[in-house]
């Protein structure tokens, strides 16, 4: 049985709260415009950092794993037995039917646990990019936040539904979905990433702190229900699909 919420008002009702569990690094938590839309559906998170996978909960009473992006790379040697842990996760999932979907280094551990693989991409994507959709009434071409260094091959089985000339952007396995792409950026997100390590980036690739910014603002009253209605869809079409044993790939 669904815990649940209580609502304030003169009748007693109840709304069902739907549990769901998010995985991500202890400083950068945040699901943002994703997040926002789950909630406003009843989704409830258990936030559950990369770094103690030893205190994250079981998947029971979960219908939804999110997976946030991250600055690690899924092939460092030094965090391979947490991308074991977040792999482990996935692979419960996919046995239970409890639908996933992963953001950028989300995307990538989803593809490593899934039989797809990554490896450093021929050229980092950073800033507001365009990608080409073959489903653009849900996933709108852009622009989209990118922010990554590494690249995908979609696992064989799955069904790649974007992508740009570095690489996938988008696939869909069963009740497994992923996007190489930020559809949660939000200007509070990354005014906090287009610090340190990411204002060097930012000069580096011939940009800034502030011309990200300013792109930022004129981009996220167009991301922002572009990303909802990535959302909605995947409440609709993908956690609602029959189940596929996603991990038998014969």
């Amino acid at each position: 049985m669904r815990p649940t919420i209580s609502t304030v008002g003169f009748t007693a009702t109840t709304v069902p709260a739907v549990r769901a569990l998010l995985i991500a690094n202890a400083n950068d938590a945040d699901p943002g415009f994703v997040g926002e839309r789950f909630r406003s559906k009843g989704y409830a998170f258990s936030e559950c950092h990369r770094e103690t996978p030893s205190e994250w909960p079981s998947l029971d009473g979960q219908e939804l794993v999110l997976l946030l992006g991250s600055e690690w790379s899924v092939y460092w040697p030094d965090i391979a037995s947490s991308v074991q842990a977040e792999v482990a996760v996935i692979h419960e999932a996919a046995r239970r039917g409890v639908p996933v979907y992963g953001i950028c280094f989300g995307n990538q551990v989803m593809a490593h646990a899934l039989g797809g693989t990554v490896e450093k991409a021929r050229e980092a994507e950073i800033g507001w990019m365009d990608v080409v959709s073959d489903v653009p009434m849900v996933i709108a071409e852009g622009p989209w936040m990118q922010w990554h260094y590494d690249v995908v091959t979609v696992p064989g089985h799955a069904t790649e539904l974007a992508r740009s000339l570095v690489g996938p952007q988008a696939w869909r396995l069963g009740r497994m979905f992923s996007t190489q792409f930020h559809p949660e950026a939000t200007e509070t997100m990354l005014r906090r990433w287009a610090t340190g390590f990411g204002a060097d980036e930012l000069v580096r690739i011939g940009s800034s702190a502030e011309q990200l910014l300013a792109t930022t603002r004129s981009a996220v009253p167009e991301s922002r229900p572009n990303a909802e209605r990535i959302v909605d869809w995947f409440c609709e079409s993908v956690a609602q699909s029959e189940y596929l044993n996603v991990l038998d790939t014969r």
